[in-house]
């Protein structure tokens, strides 16, 4: 019992410090493909992951690399004419494909933590780690005004909900919030309680 009083006497931070390690263990034991399961090099089995969804590239980031590759072919185009274009096609093709891949994201809640991370990275930063206990509010849609600014993670796709979350800080005081795009709102709101 002891233990358990230390525990609560903590401060935020602390508290806050201990999640994300855990968290990130939680994390490591799975692949960035979740639905795969664990890893097999894992010797504990890690508990479920309570949420996760793949969020693909941003439509920015789409467009923006459709324009990079157009530009690229026009260019080789205008200097090289039509045949170059066509041998160089599929090379670009293949590395505009590999960026947008690459920039898939996952946002994962695990027992302790909500999280995103990209598959570029292939690791999630401690930064944006945010522990369930410091979560103080979600909802459906925009965040109120009275709320901070809210950062963005995740951009819209379609059959997406937007979410709010408002959150403390490490300090315990200064309230924070996100917006995020879900596939399934009740199930997101359920794994952050």
């Amino acid at each position: 019992m002891a233990g358990r009083q230390r525990r609560e006497s903590e401060p935020p931070a602390v508290r806050a410090a201990r999640a994300r390690e855990r968290h990130l263990a939680q994390l490591a034991a799975y692949r960035f493909l979740a639905g795969l399961g664990p890893r097999r090099s894992v010797t504990v089995t890690p508990p479920p992951l309570r949420y996760w969804q793949y969020n693909p590239a941003r439509p920015g980031l789409i467009l923006l690399v459709l324009a990079a590759v157009a530009l690229w072919l026009g260019l080789l185009g205008w200097l090289s004419g039509a045949p170059a274009v066509a041998g160089e096609a599929p090379l670009a093709a293949a590395l505009g494909l590999a960026v947008l891949l690459l920039s898939t994201s996952r946002l994962t809640v695990s027992d302790w933590a909500v999280s995103t991370d990209v598959a570029g990275l292939r690791r999630t930063s401690s930064f944006a780690v945010v522990p369930l206990d410091l979560v103080r509010e979600v909802r459906s849609g925009a965040p109120p005004a009275e709320w901070p600014s809210a950062a963005r993670r995740g951009g819209w796709w379609p059959g997406r909900t937007r979410i709010a979350v408002r959150y403390l800080a490490d300090d315990g005081a200064t309230h924070r919030a996100f917006t995020v795009w879900v596939r399934d709102p009740a199930a997101f709101a359920a794994a952050l309680r």
